[in-house]
């Protein structure tokens, strides 16, 4: 394999929307994060790393980080999402019930329930969250 080859499996050559296909390769980390900074939220971050501003029309794909102990705010909306965990253990609390997850765990959340998810690791808990492009 070439310079240029392994480079682009980097997302050295291949990175953002300058691809004449439309396509966004890139890594998580060069994704900057930001602080989800609502009431219930701590020690949430997360990094956007596909949304409509790439061109997706349809999902958005995001890259939360929660940090020992964090969670996020009990909440609901209308849309699903699709969890993927990559990193950590935790609890998901869905409409009361809580279930334990760690990572290679997949999660369906189902529109309109209540639920978080709480890191309960000694370590950074991360995962991908998918949804509509609509709903970010």
């Amino acid at each position: 394999m070439g310079r240029a080859e392994k480079a682009s499996l980097t997302g050295k050559i291949c990175k953002g929307k300058d691809m004449a296909n439309g396509m966004k390769i890139d890594k998580s980390s060069n994704v900057s994060k930001c602080p989800v900074e609502i009431a219930g939220a701590e020690g949430v971050e997360v990094r956007w790393l596909i949304s409509k501003d790439d061109g997706a029309e349809n999902f958005a794909m995001r890259m939360f980080e929660l940090a020992e102990g964090g969670h996020t705010p009990l909440h609901t909306h209308p849309h699903e999402h699709e969890v993927f965990i990559v990193e950590g253990e935790g609890l998901f609390v869905c409409e009361g019930l809580e279930h334990p997850f760690a990572a290679e765990h997949f999660i369906l959340v189902p529109g309109g329930k209540e639920h978080r998810f709480k890191n309960t690791g000694e370590s950074i808990l991360r995962f991908l969250c998918v949804i509509p492009a609509d709903a970010g």
